[in-house]
């Protein structure tokens, strides 16, 4: 297929993509040629990510959206729509992290909060562009879930949770509406260095015990997203749907 990495006339829309991960895959979606909407809750990042992606030269968009908010989420998608037309794919990447809290003296405030954002967010970013995609009988989900999901994750038994949830959801919707040509997948993140994990990632105990973990011997970063981001939104993963994509330097395996 000549040029399927080609997203020139697509839209992507990344929650959570004035920083981080969510930045990262913006980035490769715009470099490849796509129109990209931003939603994220903070201002000043929405600009600095808004002049970062306009240097590829393609439309770029910033929205003040807020995922743990319903009515935000149905606002956000339909000033989308109203902005470009039609959405080719959508990354439910927006999320908050894990605290320190041990799991017996967690609260039931901490545990609801976590899947109103993890969760609840996604749910309702999916479900408008769900309705939006079956109608143009194409479009490609995409959710960020986390390697928390394959393993013990102590002090973040709710984000662990949520990050299975999101897989159990995808693959939901990748058998319901394949048949209108939606494809639903999430990618599975390891230990990147991020705004989320700034504290404690290259910390001593972390850079000794967990960093010799990983084969190809470093933290992921942003940027190592934004491949991925392309293939999953592009025609090149036509037939590709359901699937969780681990991408954390290999640490599961050792």
């Amino acid at each position: 297929m000549e040029n399927a990495l080609d997203l020139t006339g697509k839209v992507a829309v990344v929650t959570g993509g004035n920083h981080g991960i969510g930045l990262g895959m913006a980035e490769g979606m715009a470099a490849a040629g796509a129109s990209v909407v931003i939603w994220g809750r903070n201002e000043v990042r929405n600009e600095e990510a808004m002049d970062r992606l306009s240097g590829f030269g393609g439309e770029v968009l910033a929205l003040g959206v807020d995922v743990a908010d319903e009515q935000a989420v149905v606002d956000g998608f339909q000033a989308t729509i109203d902005a470009f037309g039609a959405v080719d794919a959508v990354f439910a990447n927006a999320g908050v992290g894990a605290g320190a809290t041990a799991f017996h003296e967690m609260t039931t405030q901490e545990w609801r909060w976590m899947f109103n954002v993890n969760m609840e967010g996604v749910f309702w970013t999916f479900r408008e562009a769900v309705k939006h995609m079956k109608v143009r009988g194409s479009g490609s989900l995409v959710a960020t879930s986390s390697i928390s999901a394959d393993m013990g994750f102590p002090r973040g038994e709710h984000y662990a949770a949520t990050k299975a949830a999101v897989r159990a959801l995808i693959q939901g919707i990748a058998v319901e509406y394949g048949k209108y040509g939606i494809r639903a997948n999430a990618i599975a993140p390891g230990w990147v260095v991020t705004g989320m994990t700034d504290g404690f990632l290259e910390g001593e105990r972390f850079e000794t015990t967990v960093k010799p973990r990983i084969p190809l011997g470093r933290w992921g970063s942003p940027e190592d997203f934004a491949g991925i981001a392309v293939y999953l939104a592009s025609d090149a993963s036509r037939w590709h749907t359901g699937d969780t994509i681990t991408i954390d330097g290999g640490y599961l395996k050792k």
